[in-house]
């Protein structure tokens, strides 16, 4: 087996604390954890059950979750080991260890960028928003939230995905309100520059604005639609958005 080398201690404590910076590096790392009395992957497991137990889930806990997987621990056993150790060591605890083993195991999950996505909020994706996929330049979905008094829509883009400039008219009131609740988009009036959208951010957007909305290239995007009530009210769609004048957002 590779031995086990570390220089963390060194690296940061080397000068405020050299006898600790030794002992992490030399002695716990170069010394014990390069005795085979014990397997290196029972010792991965053994150190995260340890944390665990001891309430530590930071960064540390983090690198032996790593560290575990490295040796070969797969998803099914490390979720059985933090099973089984939080009958023992707390409920709690097994949530916290559970949080971050998701991240390190992610690639073993089966999960989509999708269904991440649909995870990170509280409302559905909803259907495929075929109604209007002409509209769009890729593919958004749609879930209505309330279609009584106001309407509110979910309405998710792909990554890349953004609908064509348009304009909400109305003979008074009208126009939308658009809340980001999942991943990273843009709304841009026509003459304006974008504005980039993140969870918690509120675009309100008067009738009669030629605008846009969507997804960044690398992103997922949800963001709730909401009708404002107006008279005589109606939506004129017009030209997509260029995919050089698209291709600049960061």
């Amino acid at each position: 087996m590779k031995k086990i080398t570390q220089d963390a201690g060194r690296k940061s404590l080397g000068e405020f604390a050299p006898d600790f910076a030794h002992y992490n590096d030399d002695v716990l790392f170069g010394e014990n954890w390069n005795n085979h009395d014990i397997d290196h992957k029972t010792r991965c497991i053994i150190t995260v059950v340890a944390l665990m137990a001891s309430g530590i889930t930071d960064s540390s806990l983090k690198y032996h979750l790593v560290n575990a997987k490295k040796a070969g621990v797969t998803k099914k056993e490390i979720a059985a080991v933090v099973t089984h150790v939080g009958f023992y060591a707390g409920w709690p605890k097994a949530w916290a260890v559970f949080n971050m083993a998701k991240d390190v195991w992610a690639d073993e999950t089966g999960e989509t960028a999708k269904d991440a996505h649909e995870n990170s909020m509280i409302f559905p994706i909803g259907a495929p928003n075929d109604g209007f996929k002409q509209y769009f330049s890729g593919k958004s979905y749609l879930a209505p939230v309330s279609k009584e008094q106001v309407g509110i829509f979910n309405v998710t883009f792909e990554p890349g995905c953004r609908n064509n400039w348009h304009i909400h008219h109305a003979k008074q009131g009208g126009g939308q309100i658009l809340i980001c609740v999942a991943g990273r988009g843009y709304y841009q009036e026509w003459g304006k520059k974008a504005v980039e959208m993140n969870p918690g951010d509120c675009i309100n957007i008067p009738a009669g604005v030629k605008h846009w909305h969507g997804a960044a290239k690398n992103s997922w995007f949800s963001h709730l639609a909401i009708e404002v009530p107006g008279e005589n009210s109606s939506n004129e769609w017009l030209e997509p958005v260029g995919d050089e004048e698209y291709n600049k957002l960061p």
